[in-house]
């Protein structure tokens, strides 16, 4: 293990481009190799200070704010290694301008590292584009969820497309293929969700009248005899929403291997089915440096399509 700060207090003064931040992002940035649970312990702990104050985790860095970091021990191993060049994530970019990223994230590899993966989508792309002074995730996709992600290249950018989430104005649309005749040409489905971890360290979501709002809009696009495949609008963007919404209705993701019909997985990966059907395939938004509104289209990767094939 080895001591950052030499087992001293640090202070650091917030930058301009830092300010509007949230501070757990900002320390997970800066804390390279310690891990995000014990960032949030000494957040809770009342450790880390701004201006002398005890805040949360979701408090968000004006410029100007003297920050109060405690000693944190890393992981050597965590200090070693650099992301592999990925070629796929620059053949992947659907847009890019001076203020924004766009990539069709493939199925299979995590946004960012973290929970046993070394390197995600925004280590991998700051690694291999070291001339850039800021990249951000604006949202985050599942692991094993593919299609439309959005990265901020600007903090300006970053602080107007998180403005335009939290006041909704930011439209996602997602393509599903689920287990069950859906009736319902159109249906909206509002069911409050809970985040929990299980024994095993695990983070699972469940439906609970005491958990977050969330709101998910389905439209059945196409059926058959056993599946349904539908396009989901995401109304507000709770940890694994569209999933665990389908599941509590009865109409389980083909392919879901933490909500999903495990026995129907089995039989849909020996069918050619081997990932989950939930694909990022449209987001509109107002460009945060004209206005303008701008709509992105991830196409239905391939496997997902030969899948749907089969079934017709």
């Amino acid at each position: 293990m080895k001591d950052l700060g030499k087992n001293t207090v640090s202070r650091h003064r917030i930058a301009a481009e830092a300010g509007g931040q949230r501070i757990d992002n900002y320390l997970v940035k800066i804390l390279k190799g310690v891990p995000k649970s014990h960032v949030y312990r000494i957040l809770r702990s009342g450790e880390v200070r701004v201006n002398s104050g005890r805040i949360g985790p979701a408090y968000r860095l004006q410029p100007g704010d003297e920050l109060r970091i405690p000693p944190v021990r890393v992981a050597a191993r965590a200090q070693r290694g650099t992301p592999p060049v990925n070629a796929q994530l620059e053949q992947a970019i659907l847009f890019e301008d001076d203020q924004l990223l766009a990539l069709n994230k493939p199925s299979g590899l995590a946004v960012h590292g973290g929970s046993g993966v070394s390197f995600g989508v925004i280590e991998q792309l700051r690694a291999q584009r070291p001339q850039a002074r800021f990249l951000e995730l604006v949202h985050r996709l599942d692991r094993a969820t593919s299609g439309v992600l959005l990265l901020a290249k600007k903090r300006s950018a970053l602080t107007a497309l998180h403005a335009e989430l939290r006041a909704g104005r930011v439209r996602k649309y997602y393509l599903t293929l689920v287990r069950g005749n859906w009736r319902n040409p159109k249906q909206s489905v509002r069911l409050s969700l809970h985040k929990h971890v299980l024994a095993s360290g695990e983070r699972r979501v469940s439906v609970a009248a005491a958990g977050q709002e969330a709101h998910t809009v389905f439209e059945l696009a196409q059926a058959w005899h056993e599946f349904s495949l539908l396009r989901a609008e995401l109304k507000t963007g709770r940890t694994h929403q569209i999933r665990v919404h389908l599941a509590h209705l009865g109409f389980p993701i083909a392919g879901d291997d933490k909500y999903g019909d495990f026995e129907l997985n089995k039989r849909l990966a020996r069918a050619g089915l081997k990932r989950m059907f939930l694909h990022a395939s449209n987001i509109s938004f107002r460009h945060p440096a004209t206005a303008s509104v701008l709509t992105l289209e991830a196409p239905l990767p391939g496997e997902l399509q030969d899948f749907l094939r089969t079934l017709n």
